[in-house]
């Protein structure tokens, strides 16, 4: 049965994806974004669907429409875009969060939210399982992201607790794929980049610290099947790949699948606070959503770089 759907932050890399998919489904989309950190390019292709509309709105500001399921996703999710005006993203993340929230309780509407490996902080146990409540350094710089998600998941568990508000709760781990804003400083989109650039590719730190990385259309499967799993299972669950890489090994794997790259790898510092090691533990959603990704590192590169090569021609 076709349900109408309200995203926030639909605009962006996930969201777009997101909207793509719901609308596939046969659903009403209602793709709520202020295009702070995004291009409407993103949802260009949706736009010609009757059943899909765009709202530029703010989340820290209320919001009214009919709906029977909201994923809430908009906040600046790249250490550029989160740090450019820090107040604003922990307003985001809370304000958001209560917005969306009374939204959802006032339709009794099932809410997802769009947290965050970055809730794990710096982590002292790897790979992290949700029962780890994290390391997270609550005057850094990275803290009005990490801090903002972590109130954001406490509202979410308040809301359930106090009004019985229908939630679900998802940790999602690095993401990549198609969409994503090439100069969002994220590692993927940096890397393949500067490869395609023919610059320098910048690691920070030894190149030993590492990441687990997801392809986008593993994590909008696992995004859906956590919002309609029947089994009142809330969460928080993880969403993301175990295989685990180094910076060092994902620049090389992107100069092999771009050869005629001239591009060498150098090192500058570590930024502040950032993890040293970062990997789901996602028996969990293996148990409860019958989810785990399928889309190799490599497989997925090659569909992203394609995607930036076409963006640079353009």
């Amino acid at each position: 049965m076709a349900k109408k759907i309200l995203v926030t932050g639909g605009a962006g890399f996930v969201g777009s994806h997101l909207c793509k998919r719901l609308l596939d489904e046969g659903n009403e989309v209602v793709c709520l974004d202020n295009l702070q950190t995004c291009s409407k390019e993103n949802i260009n292709e949706l736009s010609s669907n009757p059943n899909f509309t765009f709202v530029l709105h703010d989340v820290t500001i209320p919001f009214w429409t009919r709906v029977d399921e909201i994923y809430n996703l908009a906040c600046p999710a790249s250490p550029i875009h989160y740090q450019f005006n820090p107040v604003k993203t922990t307003k985001t993340s809370v304000m958001g969060a209560i917005n969306m929230l009374d939204l959802a309780r006032d339709n009794n509407a099932r809410i997802l939210q769009s947290s965050t490996s970055e809730i794990y902080g710096d982590p002292m146990i790897h790979p992290q399982p949700e029962s780890y409540w994290g390391n997270v350094n609550t005057i850094g710089i990275r803290s009005c992201y990490d801090e903002g998600k972590r109130c954001a998941e406490t509202l979410f568990f308040d809301y359930n607790r106090q009004f019985n508000t229908k939630i679900r709760v998802i940790r999602i781990f690095n993401t990549y794929g198609p969409k994503m804003a090439e100069n969002d400083g994220r590692v993927v989109s940096n890397f393949i980049m500067q490869a395609l650039k023919n610059e320098d590719i910048t690691i920070f730190g030894t190149g030993d610290q590492t990441r687990s990385f997801q392809y986008i259309d593993d994590l909008i499967d696992g995004m859906i099947k956590m919002m309609n799993n029947d089994r009142d299972f809330i969460g928080p669950v993880n969403i993301g790949n175990p295989n685990e890489f180094t910076m060092k090994e994902l620049a090389e794997l992107i100069l092999k699948l771009i050869p005629e790259s001239k591009s060498k790898i150098i090192f500058k510092d570590l930024p502040q606070d950032d993890p040293k090691q970062r990997k789901p533990v996602i028996d969990l959603a293996k148990e409860k959503l019958n989810w785990e990704p399928k889309i190799k590192l490599e497989d997925g590169l090659k569909k992203t770089i394609e995607y930036f090569r076409e963006k640079i021609k353009k």
